[in-house]
């Protein structure tokens, strides 16, 4: 059984950040939490299945569950071919490839992507926290993302951008001020999609007294603060320039966000997968991101007589205090 990445891992913990993404105390808290739902996902399958050996039969498992999960999120952070990680993990092309949808979903149930999704799987009061939200001015963006250029024709269509000029999806961010948390996120849109389009479907989920900031593409949306446009053949007053810089230097927050999402290189280079894949693959890096940021928070409960993990707690650090201390930097 090979765990020398584990090994190096333990030995090396200030490397973590630069190899994964995460540090070595999210990393750790991250694997305790995919082996409860790994227990969890096994255990269903086990009274779902119909056995020939009896259990604990068959060949053991080639990489310890740690370096599974490293092996998932290395191939987020890194973009390698499965060809390459079964080479550096000593595996197989295709263990490789199953390894990582198998932990790629796990690390999807227990990431939530946005705020809003993490409330809604938590059952806390909704309405509370849209109406602290109303308090301050969101920031909104959109990036696109190249994608293999599709085979027929009429899809090809429907994914072309002219903005880029080749065939993407589109992603769309919202965040608290100072680019805090994730409030909101819809990825793999079609590339010839609208920013104000895409934005305001999603404003159906805000109070309508929500207030946004965004660039140039929101001009239109009462909702949305946004730079002054130069008139035709006019120029912007100085009056004007200033303002504009001004909510530039307050809507930046969200091409940070956006930034650290394409630290990890899936979100950044060609997607490779199937494209029916990318939403799930992109909302789990999303959930990454913001287990990085600290705003997503995982708590690990411990068994006191055993040393034992019981569970792990999963909530974020969205409040009225945090969004204080934020519109005061």
């Amino acid at each position: 059984m090979n765990n020398y990445t584990w090994k190096y891992i333990e030995k090396h913990p200030k490397e973590v950040k630069r190899l994964l993404g995460i540090d070595y105390e999210q990393l750790e808290q991250l694997i305790e939490q995919g082996k409860i739902l790994h227990q969890i996902k096994q255990e269903s399958i086990e009274k779902h299945k119909t056995r020939i050996i009896k259990a604990g039969g068959g060949k053991p498992a080639k990489l310890l569950l740690e370096e599974q999960i490293i092996l998932t999120i290395i191939y987020l952070r890194h973009n390698l071919t499965f060809q390459v990680l079964g080479l550096l993990f000593q595996v197989s092309e295709s263990t490789a490839h199953n390894l990582f949808n198998y932990w790629q979903d796990l690390l999807r149930e227990g990431l939530p992507s946005s705020l809003l999704e993490q409330i809604k799987k938590s059952q806390e009061n909704e309405e509370t926290v849209l109406e602290q939200l109303e308090e301050y001015e969101l920031i909104v963006d959109s990036e696109e993302q190249d994608i293999t250029r599709p085979s027929e024709y009429q899809i090809q269509k429907k994914y072309y951008s002219g903005k880029k000029k080749s065939h993407t999806f589109k992603n769309q961010f919202i965040v608290l001020p100072s680019g805090k948390d994730i409030v909101d996120v819809v990825v793999g849109r079609p590339g010839p999609v609208s920013d104000i389009n895409l934005c305001r479907e999603r404003l159906k989920l805000f109070h309508p007294q929500q207030k946004l900031i965004g660039d140039k593409a929101y001009i239109g949306e009462a909702q949305i603060r946004t730079p002054d446009k130069k008139p035709k053949n006019q120029e912007l007053t100085e009056l004007q320039k200033e303002q504009n810089k001004i909510l530039s230097s307050q809507r930046i927050f969200v091409e940070h966000v956006i930034r650290i999402v394409k630290i990890f290189k899936v979100a950044q280079e060609r997607f490779r997968l199937k494209k029916d894949r990318y939403s799930e693959v992109l909302l789990t890096i999303c959930g990454l991101v913001r287990l990085r940021k600290g705003s997503l928070i995982l708590e690990i409960v411990e068994n006191a007589n055993f040393d034992k993990t019981i569970e792990v707690m999963t909530r974020h650090s969205f409040g009225k205090d945090l969004l204080l201390a934020t519109s005061n930097t």
